[in-house]
């Protein structure tokens, strides 16, 4: 009788033990734009989270500031970005303890992702994310991304997910780096309309934050006006006879 029980206790043990989080995208968030323009950065997402292929969450925030000098965007698994979140803020905690009147900008920040995300990835334990990354210190704007993997670049635009094949070709054509604030808006809605319009984990719910040398700013989530009139839209098979 004894040895069942601790036979059974066992068991119980090594169930607790094994139990682990999915290593699986549960919940979802889709693109991010970021831009700079003629005073910093900005920063645009919706604010839909996919359960699986379910748009089932209508207010999540996937921008979010970082010290003083940078804010930080994500798509990809949500728990994953609030856990690269509670790494952030021990690097922030971290360096504002050495008290030395300096502060991480957003270049040194963009590098230590780039490191946790190529590290986890060497793990094949990756944070299922791609961020979006901007900042300004001492005068200088910058704005970066690197992906799940570790790839990351700078560049004057960038964009994560389908805004990466819808929004970027938008910005090529129409930004320009003297873009005032309202004009960098504007070009942003432009991108975020599309990516609405084309990609089913969008919605029309969006936040923007921008950075400038006082500081960052998030503004209140907003809903796009949308038109569903396009013939496209109203006969999608048009002209694709005899297709899928």
């Amino acid at each position: 009788m004894m040895d069942s029980i601790s036979l059974a206790h066992s068991s119980l043990l090594d169930t607790r033990i094994d139990s682990q989080r999915t290593l699986d995208p549960y919940v979802t968030g889709t693109s991010v734009v970021g831009i700079k323009y003629k005073d910093g950065v900005l920063l645009v997402a919706d604010m839909g989270g996919s359960y699986g292929s379910t748009l089932r969450y209508k207010s999540v925030e996937r921008l979010k500031p970082v010290g003083k000098h940078t804010i930080v965007g994500a798509s990809g698994e949500i728990s994953d970005f609030q856990e690269i979140l509670r790494y952030l803020d021990e690097l922030i905690l971290y360096d504002n303890m050495w008290d030395d009147g300096n502060s991480l900008g957003p270049k040194e920040v963009h590098n230590y992702l780039t490191r946790v995300m190529y590290n986890r990835r060497n793990k094949f334990n990756p944070l299922w994310n791609s961020l979006v990354l901007g900042g300004v210190k001492n005068g200088q704007k910058y704005l970066g991304t690197v992906n799940m993997i570790g790839v990351h670049y700078e560049d004057d635009h960038v964009a994560t997910g389908f805004g990466n094949h819808l929004a970027r070709p938008i910005l090529r054509k129409e930004w320009n780096e003297n873009m005032s604030f309202e004009e960098g808006v504007k070009l942003l809605e432009k991108c975020m309309r599309v990516l609405l319009y084309r990609d089913r984990s969008a919605v029309n719910k969006i936040q923007i934050m921008k950075i400038t040398e006082e500081g960052a700013t998030a503004f209140p989530p907003y809903s796009l006006r949308t038109y569903w009139g396009f013939t496209a839209f109203e006969n999608p098979s048009s002209g694709a006879e005899g297709s899928w």
